[in-house]
């Protein structure tokens, strides 16, 4: 038997939805972005860092180190900490109060920590902007993506799902786009850069306000006869029963666990708790926020001028972004194994080539030519690409939804916790191991994109067009992962083919 088709069409409803929604993507993505611009702002440095500027100007400090500073690593992986206690904190209040009141919550965070952040006197109320803002992170993350997953019809929850992931690469083309202008702004410029979030927060929390709940939050919540309305509005046809049915009896099955932190360690779900651990692990393992967050402080490094690597940083993110745009529209035809895999192969040459290129050409001491940096400006361009259609948009696409209903806000902050900690990790220690390990960082990251992608090739089956009612359908027919699927856990005379 095949997997069931529900009725309905893709609405403007759903689309517009999406789209709202996806605005979370974009702050998380101004607030990656924002802080590698902002800590190669002379203005910035002199004011909360000095020593760090002092530091950057100097003629013989080696290049490797001299934005190395654990403060400034402070400044960044402050917000991520911050976020990653929230998210676990936030699961149960997406569950009883829905994904779209988190989504308010979380657009009313980002606005204060910008406001203290663009105002921000000394280094502490600038720490403590940082963290309000992860606070707003932790939320939106854990809320945005079970929302938009909810609302897209299973044929097209690829290609909506990945608008969240595109929404946070616009935020980082954004925010190098903003530093690009306010390094011209001194000494203040940089708290335009901050500031500027303050404007998608409004947007972001006006526009849930507008928005219907999804129609699994709204059923798991007991609000029948408004979530039967939603789906049909979403569905754009009053046809919705067998829909509505497997939502229903999702939604039984859900009500009954009290404690869904406890039940996704039940066996039955191993294989979605593997993946909501080993997918944001690996997809920050392979070196691309260390790029996002250090990518003009990099770039000065080896040899770009100021306003010059400001400029590259826009130009890999906009290639990431095309190559998303690719995969947005064919996604729910290509599925989601082979794009992993192909993106990790291109990821894992490039990180080997540059890793290279910085040990033989690049000493340290004396930047390396002209010829040299523009080979490396364009593997990584490459790099950019190859992320933007594979691990980027897919690393946050499959574990929205693979989780069964009843544990689904649980899944899903373990993801984003295990997400946000990795993020901090690498916040927290790239420029130290920028400086100490050198051209070997590269080489580092090339070595997890080598295991990351065998495990997409060993263990990650497919789930393209599968509706998330039925995902258990997907693990029973997987070569290892159906040992942890009992017959309980599956209807035998329905049991499809996927």
């Amino acid at each position: 038997m095949t997997v069931k088709e529900y009725a309905g069409r893709t609405t403007a409803t759903v689309v517009l939805s999406c789209a709202v929604a996806a605005i979370g993507g974009l702050i998380f993505g101004y607030d990656l972005g924002i802080s590698g611009g902002v800590i190669s702002m002379d203005g910035f440095l002199k004011e909360f860092f000095p020593a760090v500027y002092e530091s950057k100007r100097s003629v013989g400090k080696n290049h490797y180190c001299k934005f190395q500073s654990q403060g400034l690593q402070v400044f960044t992986s402050s917000l991520y900490i911050a976020g990653l206690i929230t998210t676990i904190l936030v699961s149960p209040i997406t569950r009883r109060k829905g994904r779209r009141f988190s989504m308010i919550v979380g657009g009313l965070a980002y606005l204060v920590g910008s406001i203290l952040n663009a105002a921000a006197p000394n280094l502490t109320v600038l720490i403590i902007g940082r963290i309000i803002l992860g606070v707003g992170v932790g939320i939106t993350n854990q809320a945005v993506p079970l929302y938009m997953s909810e609302m897209a019809p299973a044929k097209l929850r690829g290609g909506l799902g990945i608008m969240f992931h595109l929404a946070v690469n616009y935020g980082v083309v954004s925010a190098n786009s903003v530093n690009y202008g306010t390094s011209k702004i001194k000494p203040w410029g940089w708290r335009i850069s901050l500031g500027l979030v303050a404007v998608p927060a409004v947007i972001l929390t006006v526009g849930s306000l507008l928005l219907s709940d999804t129609p699994n939050s709204l059923i798991e919540r007991g609000n029948m006869k408004e979530g039967r309305a939603v789906l049909q509005k979403i569905r754009g046809t009053s046809e919705v029963e067998v829909e509505f049915d497997d939502l229903v009896e999702a939604s039984i099955v859900a009500n009954q666990v009290k404690h869904p932190f406890i039940s996704i360690l039940q066996r039955r779900n191993r294989p979605q708790l593997v993946m909501a651990f080993l997918i944001p692990f690996f997809q920050q393992m392979s070196g691309t926020n260390a790029i996002t967050f250090y990518a003009p402080a990099l770039f000065q490094s080896i040899g770009f001028g100021s306003s010059s690597s400001l400029y590259a940083a826009i130009v890999l993110k906009l290639l990431a972004i095309i190559s998303l745009k690719v995969l947005v529209w064919k996604v729910d035809k290509w599925g989601r194994r082979g794009p992993f895999i192909v993106g990790g192969i291109i990821m894992f040459i490039c990180q080997i080539s540059i890793g290279l290129i910085m040990g033989f050409k690049f000493s340290g001491t004396s930047q390396l030519s002209k010829g040299w940096a523009i080979v490396t400006f364009l593997l990584l361009c490459i790099y950019s690409g190859g992320f933007g259609c594979s691990w980027g948009p897919l690393g946050w696409l499959i574990p929205s939804e693979i989780f069964p209903l009843e544990v689904r806000t649980a899944g899903q902050s373990i993801y984003v916790s295990m997400q946000l900690f990795s993020t901090f990790v690498i916040a927290e220690v790239f420029l130290s191991m920028f400086c100490y390990l050198k051209y070997g960082t590269f080489l580092f990251f090339g070595g997890c994109v080598a295991i990351m992608t065998l495990f997409v090739y060993y263990f990650l089956p497919e789930t393209k067009n599968v509706p998330i009612e039925q995902m258990v359908h997907v693990w029973k027919n997987h070569w290892f992962w159906k040992k942890f699927v009992s017959t309980d856990d599956i209807d035998k005379d329905d049991e499809p083919n996927v």
